[in-house]
């Protein structure tokens, strides 16, 4: 892995959970001033408007996190959204960092979780490192790989994010709301994602808060 690593991608999502053990709450905060990044953000490195070659494998997409009462499910996604017909982005000299922080406070990384890809000449796969108890997993992409009761897949999904992109720009050009929730714009398209499973004794302290953020960055820093 030789290079510089030059994040310049950063989102800062800030999604926390709370008092897991009693009923837990799930929500953004905005605790403090952070930078945040989506889709084409930075536009001078990631919108085809702005750079004809854009980054698009480390353009972040957004972030999520999800909780059962036995596993916490986090995922990041990147590179799209794409048409069906297009292939995933898999690029071996980004790296892609998950930062979980369980102490309460969001300024810290008790589990920087990363993962990279490779390929063989035939096929992909991707490494994911920084688990709970020191666990690395490495396997084929489109494939869940297991290992102490931990799951992690990367591949192309369907993009689960839902937003009516044609009522932002209506509200703008107008300056009167002009959203309606059955129009998606993200509706059959696909986009690249790591997706993580992590049983919540491994990273749950307590009622304490739980952050996660992402970032990306580009060895031999970025693109030209």
């Amino acid at each position: 892995m030789g290079g510089t690593q030059v994040a310049f991608d950063v989102r800062t999502a800030a999604i926390a959970i709370t008092s897991l053990a009693a009923f837990g709450a799930l929500f953004l905060v905005a605790q403090r001033a952070i930078d945040a990044a989506d889709h084409f953000d930075p536009p001078t490195l990631t919108d085809p408007k702005v750079d004809p070659l854009p980054d698009a494998a480390a353009d972040i997409a957004d972030v999520y996190l999800f909780y059962t009462d036995t596993d916490l499910v986090l995922a990041l996604t990147f590179s799209g959204p794409q048409g069906t017909g297009l292939p995933a982005t898999y690029d071996r000299d980004v790296l892609y960092r998950l930062n979980v922080s369980n102490d309460g406070d969001p300024r810290t990384t008790e589990f920087p979780i990363e993962f990279r890809f490779g390929h063989d000449g035939t096929s992909a796969g991707f490494s994911v490192t920084g688990l709970p108890n020191g666990v690395t997993m490495v396997g084929p992409v489109e494939t869940n790989l297991e290992k102490d009761g931990i799951l992690a897949r990367a591949g192309l999904f369907d993009d689960p994010f839902f937003f009516d992109l044609q009522g932002l720009s209506e509200t703008r050009q107008t300056g009167t709301l002009s959203f309606d929730n059955q129009r998606n714009f993200f509706a059959n398209q696909n986009i690249t994602g790591v997706v993580v499973q992590i049983p919540r004794p491994m990273i749950q302290d307590g009622n304490r808060q739980i952050d996660v953020w992402s970032e990306t960055a580009r060895f031999g820093g970025q693109l030209e």
